[in-house]
């Protein structure tokens, strides 16, 4: 009997599925709601819907955070929930899943626990680093290249990643992401404006006013609760204010790109001089990113048209293409193995 593949992109605001036997790649917020304590009320996309909206008794809760796993048991029920179809679970299939270098090993197992050890009985768990899933769902030639340096800006991480020869050289996990950005918007908006907007009205000005100054400034006008006042109501927000609440997150993420390049193996760091920097994960969208990046760095950068993406894609031709099926690894209760 053909036992069905998973390939699992495990995002803190999102998660990606590629099913082999459908050849198809799903995407739903990876976000549960509790109600009392105790009930799942809802998963995924109509769980967000509730977020920041919710009423008293409902907790809207990410199950990842920074990168892993931090509501072990919430992860499992959504990730069946979004895995069953036809009144059926997948039992017995096989998953390969994307995961970050740069975190511990218990970490980095809580992956591998997530679907062997649960109602999944799932017949094999590989795992993929992140940043190797990225580099071949972006086109790259991962074996042969001597030097690529991705970077995947995704919800509440950076990760910063050299690959040669098939293998990760460096990698760090910044726990600065999307998340950190709106939480400065939201706190500049209120020192400079004494006006309280949401997480959810500051990724929208994030969104819509860019990374990099433009010529044409402009103000935005989103709705909040006036602080002086005690009442809700509306207020222009310009997008200077925005961009500049950004900077320092920003910075950070520049100082690390940079103190990277200076550890990379010199004749590693010769390819990635030529070849720039591949920026991958949900935030690579920002409009001026990349060219911020380029005159920050003094690198080349390139910005996939999908970069969100990027993993999954990665993770299927993994799945499905016996070429690169050494780029997963098995990992058992006492060490990891490569296959061969």
């Amino acid at each position: 009997m053909f036992r069905n593949i998973y390939g699992l992109d495990l995002g803190t605001y999102e998660i990606k599925i590629y099913d082999k036997r459908r050849d198809r790649i799903r995407s739903a917020k990876n976000v549960i709601a509790i109600r009392d304590e105790k009930d799942i009320f809802a998963v995924g996309n109509a769980a967000y819907a509730m977020y920041e909206k919710a009423p008293e008794n409902i907790q809207v809760v990410f199950p990842m955070h920074h990168g892993v796993i931090a509501r072990f048991h919430e992860m499992q029920y959504l990730l069946r929930a979004l895995l069953k179809r036809e009144g059926r679970y997948p039992n017995g299939a096989e998953y390969v899943i994307a995961a970050p270098t740069d975190v511990t090993e218990v970490e980095k197992k809580a992956f591998y626990d997530l679907v062997h050890h649960s109602a999944a009985r799932a017949k094999t768990v590989r795992i993929v680093d992140r940043a190797i899933a990225d580099a071949v769902g972006i086109g790259l030639d991962v074996f042969s290249a001597k030097g690529i340096f991705v970077v995947n800006f995704g919800g509440e991480t950076t990760e910063l990643s050299v690959l040669s020869g098939g293998k990760t050289v460096l990698s760090r996990l910044l726990p600065v992401g999307g998340a950190a950005l709106d939480e400065a918007i939201v706190g500049s908006v209120r020192h400079n404006k004494e006006f309280l907007i949401g997480r959810i009205t500051a990724e929208q000005l994030r969104w819509q006013c860019g990374i990099l100054k433009n010529t044409n400034r402009r103000k935005l006008t989103v709705a909040g609760r006036d602080l002086a006042m005690g009442v809700p109501g509306d207020r222009q927000i310009s997008d200077g204010l925005v961009r500049a609440a950004m900077k320092d997150s920003l910075s950070e993420i520049v100082r690390a790109i940079q103190s990277m390049i200076e550890r990379t193996p010199p004749d590693v760091r010769s390819e990635i001089l030529k070849s720039g920097i591949y920026l991958t994960g949900g935030l690579a969208r920002s409009h001026g990113l990349p060219a911020y990046l380029r005159q920050s760095t003094g690198l080349l950068v390139t910005a996939h048209k999908n970069p969100e993406l990027c993993a999954v894609k990665g993770l299927r031709t993994i799945i499905s293409d016996k070429h690169y099926r050494n780029l997963a690894y098995e990992m058992s209760d006492e060490d990891y193995r490569w296959l061969r």
